[in-house]
C-alpha cells in the first residue's frame, strides 16, 4: 500500500493530465523478450548486498569510460542504491554508504563517480574513498536530482533548492534570486554555444552567463514540468513537458509529438528516443523511437517499441548500439534493448 501511494504521487508529479491524439504515425514493434540471471560481484572496497539490480525503479542510466552500465534506483519504497554491470554481474556502488535515496550517477572526466542522493546530498568517490557533500559544504540543497559535468570540467547539480556548480573548491549557487525560473531542478544540459538549459518542476530556462531566460513557445506560454533536455546532431534542443515532445532550432518550437517524453536520447543514426505517457495522464507508458529521416516532417514516423502500464524512466544508448531502459510498478528493474530481442534483468 505504501509503495501504490509513492508511486502516485510520483506519476502526479511527473506528468500532469493531458488529452488528444499523437499527430505522429505510429507503428508497433514485436519484439522477443528473455530474462537474464545474474549475480553480484565483490570488490576490495564495496560491500555487496544480495540485490542484483534496482527492482522497483530506475530513475538514470549512464555508461562509464569502460563501457560499463551504470545504474541508480530504488530498491525498496524509500531506498535506492547505484548498481555498475559490467557485461557479467552487478555490482552495488553505494552499498558502503549509509541508506539513502540514491537518484542519478556521473563517472567524471577524470574517472570519478558522483552519486545524487534525494535525502543526504552528493557523495563522491574516486575509487578508494568517499567525500560527502551537503549544504554545509555550500550545496544549495540536500535534495540532488540530477549531475551534469560542462566543458570545463565544472560539475554541475540539479537540487531542490536551486542550482549549484562546483568548480572543484567551492560551490556557486544560483536561485530564482539570480534570476533562475524554480528552484526545483529536473534536469541539466550545456549546448554547443554553451549555454545551459534547464529542466524544472516549474518552467523550464536557459542560462546564457549572465542572464536567465524563461522558454515559451508561439503561444506566449511557459514550458513546465520539463524533465529531459538533449541538443540533436543538427543543434536543435529536444525536450518534454506535460503536453508532449518539442524541438528548438534556436527561432522557433515545433511540437513534435503530443506523446509524453520522460527521458530523451538520440542514437548514433540520429533516431531520437523517448520513454514516456503514450497519453499523458491515461498511465500507459511506452519506449518509443522516432525516425531520423522523417525527425523534420510535419507528421514524424515513430515506431513504439514497448509499451507497459505504470512507467518507463531511464534511458541510454550503450557504446554497442544497444538501448537500456528503466522502469517501475509492474515493469521494474533494468532493460536491454539490442534492435529484436528486449533481456530483462
Amino acid at each position: 500500500m505504501k509503495y501504490v501511494l509513492i508511486y502516485t504521487l510520483f506519476l502526479m508529479s511527473v506528468l500532469h493530465t493531458s488529452c488528444g491524439q499523437n499527430q505522429t504515425e505510429v507503428k508497433k514493434n514485436i519484439i522477443r523478450s528473455k530474462t537474464k540471471d545474474t549475480v553480484t560481484s565483490h570488490e576490495p572496497h564495496l560491500m555487496v548486498r544480495k540485490i542484483y539490480v534496482p527492482h522497483l525503479m530506475v530513475r538514470n542510466i549512464k555508461q562509464d569510460r569502460n563501457g560499463n552500465i551504470l545504474i541508480a534506483g530504488s530498491n525498496s519504497s524509500v531506498l535506492g542504491d547505484v548498481f555498475r554491470y559490467d557485461g557479467k554481474s552487478f555490482t552495488n556502488l553505494t552499498s558502503k554508504l549509509a541508506s539513502h535515496r540514491f537518484w542519478d550517477v556521473l563517472e567524471d572526466r577524470r574517472g570519478n563517480l558522483w552519486f545524487a542522493s534525494l535525502d543526504s546530498g552528493v557523495y563522491y568517490y574516486n575509487g578508494k574513498a568517499f567525500q560527502h557533500f551537503t549544504n554545509r559544504e555550500g550545496l544549495a540543497n540536500n535534495r540532488v536530482m540530477c549531475i551534469y559535468e560542462d566543458k570545463a570540467g565544472n560539475i554541475w547539480f540539479g537540487t531542490g533548492g536551486g542550482i549549484s556548480r562546483y568548480d572543484g573548491k567551492s560551490f556557486r549557487n544560483f536561485t530564482t534570486k539570480e534570476g533562475l525560473s524554480n528552484d526545483d531542478l529536473t534536469t541539466i544540459m550545456e549546448d554547443k554555444t554553451g549555454k545551459f538549459w534547464f529542466g524544472t518542476r516549474g518552467e523550464a530556462c536557459f542560462y546564457d552567463g549572465k542572464t536567465f531566460t524563461v522558454l515559451k513557445n508561439k503561444d506566449g506560454k511557459a514550458f513546465k514540468n520539463v524533465w529531459s533536455i538533449i541538443e540533436d546532431k543538427k543543434g536543435s534542443i529536444w525536450f518534454g513537458d506535460v503536453e508532449g515532445l518539442w524541438r528548438y532550432d534556436g527561432r522557433t518550437f515545433t511540437k513534435v509529438s503530443k506523446r509524453g517524453a520522460y527521458a530523451i536520447i538520440e542514437d548514433k543514426k540520429g533516431n531520437i528516443w523517448t520513454t514516456g505517457e503514450v497519453n499523458p495522464g491515461r498511465g500507459v507508458w511506452a519506449l518509443s523511437r522516432y525516425d531520423q529521416k522523417s525527425l523534420y516532417n510535419k507528421k514524424p514516423s515513430v515506431t513504439e517499441i514497448i509499451s507497459e502500464p505504470p512507467a518507463l524512466l531511464g534511458l541510454l544508448e550503450a557504446s554497442d548500439g544497444s538501448i537500456w531502459f528503466g522502469g517501475m510498478g509492474s515493469f521494474m528493474g533494468v532493460y536491454r534493448y539490442d534492435g529484436k530481442t528486449n533481456t530483462d534483468f
